[in-house]
């Protein structure tokens, strides 16, 4: 029996992002908020049992190091069993924008995966499996708004920020993350580490308490804007329109703007996608809550779970 599900693979925004140190594995040490988006990748699965494994992906050009053909042993081997799996990816989410769309695609076939295939992973053992694949991957086993401390792996659920429209810019320029971070390393000594937890600190609290999202401070933006200039204009340029907060996600290069109202937001869009590059793609997105988010995978499993618990669970599962 084939077993299928039709999946949304949401992107994700940092709602400030602080890069505080390099720590003894040579990763850097980070303090950001995650929130979901409505912007979304579409995964089709199809999985049936069989004697060995096969992995198909249709959709995307080949990837020498896929995140859901990797997501998908991961499971196949945790479960101890082979199959057929075939994967049709329609990708919406660009791609190496600082929207997380591979780490969510692979977070995806972490939570449905097991579903179709009629048996669980231990939430421990899947968020350990998520971090393997990527700093990014755990948050989209989560959902909402979190906060997310360590590579960006440590997370701890927020109060759901209250529901926000805004515009994401994305043009098609590469920012490179280990030059982001080589950028960022050599100015770390000139601000004070306590001075950046406090600030951070501060906006993760005003926020919470259901105050504005402040400045969404992104430390890569100063290098990063130093070497493509065009972001910095697209930041500039959302700001004038009336956006606030505006900000730059991941180590770019899409860079986002909330408006307080959907009536600004259009007029925007629409003036933007009239001078707009050829090259530039604009998105209008909304905050997802956590709820949101879950109930989003639920509908999408629903002919293959039972309950309301988190992870999905599947219903074939003895």
């Amino acid at each position: 029996m084939i077993r299928k599900a039709r999946l949304k693979a949401f992107a994700k925004l940092n709602l400030g992002l602080r890069v505080l140190y390099k720590r003894p594995d040579n990763y850097h040490e980070i303090r950001t908020v995650f929130q979901t988006i409505s912007l979304a990748d579409g995964l089709e699965v199809e999985f049936s049992c069989a004697r060995s494994t096969t992995i198909e992906i249709e959709g995307t050009p080949h990837i020498q190091d896929n995140l859901v053909e990797r997501a998908a042993r991961a499971v196949l081997e945790s479960l101890a069993i082979d199959g057929r799996v075939r994967f049709r990816l329609t990708k919406r989410i660009p791609s190496g924008a600082g929207l997380g769309g591979g780490s969510s695609d692979a977070a995806a076939v972490l939570l449905a995966l097991p579903v179709l295939a009629g048996n669980a992973i231990a939430p421990a053992e899947l968020h350990a499996m998520a971090t393997r694949l990527g700093s990014d991957v755990p948050f989209f086993l989560e959902g909402g708004t979190v906060l997310g401390l360590g590579r960006g792996e440590e997370l701890y659920p927020l109060p759901d920020r209250p529901a926000a429209r805004g515009l994401l810019v994305s043009p098609a320029i590469h920012s490179g993350t280990a030059e982001a971070y080589r950028d960022v390393s050599a100015k770390l000594t000139l601000i004070p580490l306590q001075n950046k937890l406090f600030s951070f600190r501060q906006e993760v609290w005003q926020a919470s308490d259901g105050g504005s999202l402040g400045s969404a401070y992104n430390d890569f933006e100063e290098g990063v804007f130093a070497r493509h200039p065009q972001l910095g204009e697209i930041a500039k340029w959302l700001i004038r329109s009336g956006a606030m907060p505006v900000s730059m996600t991941g180590s770019g290069s899409s860079i986002f703007g909330i408006f307080p109202d959907r009536e600004r937001l259009l007029r925007a869009k629409e003036a933007r996608s009239r001078k707009a590059l050829n090259s530039e793609q604009i998105f209008e997105i909304s905050f997802l809550s956590r709820s949101q988010y879950r109930s989003a995978w639920r509908r999408a499993l629903k002919q293959h779970t039972k309950g309301d618990l988190w992870p999905p669970r599947s219903r074939y599962a003895r």
